[in-house]
């Protein structure tokens, strides 16, 4: 089966580029900026290349070029317009950046990711990259997932490829950083939570600031964290949340922690999007709700 998406409806266009349907609908008639195809049935269809121009089109609106004079460029001008921004203007780059790992998404196109994630390197830290180009970039990607414009293959395939860029980056920091502390981090997620890539991200901060760390991933029973607990001197747990933990509600998932553990002074700290409502008074003296990647490396400072 071919699961690279070449044709596109004007709602997944609308969702790609933040164009309303209505207003493409608009530049067709007046400016022939697309050109789609029809059905049988007359609905119109879109190219990967209707995608880009399209991607491209934003980025010039989005820098003060009006519609009616980019319009009249031809694909080849408007492209050269792009770049010519991009070598004066950082923030276009991340734009530019994000739209171009959305296509390489897309078409499953390795190349175009890592041509993308190389030039990104040449001015931004892996820290950077992360915050600017990966978080909203999945953002995105979960918005177009909900809206039925790309499917879980899609999702899975750019998400393992940022893995893989953490993974690297986290064993540069294991063969050169030193341990300054005897604080030990143990990173798992409980059972049923199988999204890792925010955990995998806070132990590269872990291990950046220079603290031990014991990453134990996905699916992992409260029980078996007792060893560990009962064995290290200065042991703190962290977990990232994005269903409700253990099929219960994170204040008891925070309550049967402490019994399974065996103990109610073993620091744990919880984020993820399942945790942003919850209120700290309800949670036991031990577990510190952290509301963002950024508070926890604040906390690790």
């Amino acid at each position: 089966m071919n699961t690279v998406k070449t044709s596109f409806s004007i709602k997944d266009l609308e969702s790609f580029g933040g164009i309303k349907a209505h207003t493409i609908r608009m530049w067709e008639r007046r400016y022939n900026l697309l050109e789609p195809n029809r059905t049988e049935t007359n609905i119109r269809t879109y190219s990967l290349g209707d995608l880009q121009k399209l991607l491209n089109v934003t980025f010039l609106l989005d820098h003060n070029y009006k519609i009616s004079k980019i319009a009249k460029y031809s694909n080849k001008e408007i492209a050269t317009l792009v770049s010519n921004i991009l070598e004066e203007d950082d923030l276009g780059i991340n734009h530019h950046a994000i739209n171009s790992l959305k296509i390489a998404m897309m078409n499953f196109d390795l190349h175009l990711f890592s041509k993308t994630y190389t030039s990104l390197q040449k001015s931004l830290t892996f820290r950077e990259i992360f915050f600017t180009i990966f978080i909203p970039l999945l953002e995105n990607i979960g918005l177009l997932w909900q809206s039925g414009v790309i499917n879980p293959a899609h999702e899975h395939f750019i998400s393992n490829l940022i893995k893989q860029k953490i993974l690297i980056h986290t064993e540069r920091l294991e063969n050169s950083v030193q341990d300054t502390s005897d604080k030990l981090f143990v990173l798992f997620l409980p059972e049923n939570e199988i999204h890792d890539l925010a955990l995998m991200y806070l132990n590269f901060e872990v291990i950046s600031h220079g603290y031990k760390s014991v990453y134990l991933g996905q699916n992992i029973q409260i029980e078996d964290l007792e060893y560990l607990a009962t064995t290290q001197k200065e042991c703190y747990f962290v977990s990232y949340l994005t269903v409700n933990p253990c099929d219960t509600t994170v204040a008891n998932f925070a309550k049967r922690f402490n019994k399974d553990i065996g103990q109610k002074d073993i620091p744990l700290y919880l984020l993820g999007r399942i945790i942003q409502p919850v209120d700290q008074a309800k949670m036991p003296d031990n577990v510190k709700l952290i509301k963002s990647i950024d508070a926890f490396m604040t906390l690790l400072n």
